[in-house]
């Protein structure tokens, strides 16, 4: 065997060994488990208060669109961390990247203010 084969093969058991533990798991609650069905057991529930309404009425767009900006600028600052943490050791260089990196996000954030995507009102 090669020495790659023989490196990924812990990762290949572990896998295999994390799939075929999801597969038994679901088998097996699937055999065991109760199968009773009534009325108000498949009725939906919503923390003790009926339901009413359709369940599939269209969500706005914008409340996607401002999720998606919260994630995207979220994932931005994380990458801010490790810089924090070593920033002596980056020196200059390290503090030209991040004002680089900062000015892109800058920009990024001008131009979804610029579009209006974070207004709610028509």
């Amino acid at each position: 065997m090669s020495s790659v084969t023989v490196d990924y093969l812990p990762i290949f058991i572990q896998f295999c060994v994390a799939i075929g533990f999801v597969v038994f798991v679901m088998l097996v609650t699937h055999l065991i488990g109760p199968k009773r069905s009534s009325k108000v057991k498949d009725a939906s529930f919503e923390c003790g208060i009926e339901a009413k309404g359709n369940a599939r009425t269209p969500f706005s767009v914008k409340y996607f669109l401002t999720a998606i900006l919260f994630v995207l600028f979220d994932v931005e600052v994380i990458f801010m961390y490790p810089w924090a943490v070593n920033f002596k050791g980056f020196g200059w260089f390290g503090f030209v990247e991040m004002t680089l990196f900062l000015g892109l996000l800058l920009i990024g954030f001008l131009y979804i203010v610029k579009k209006g995507a974070l207004e709610w009102e028509e």
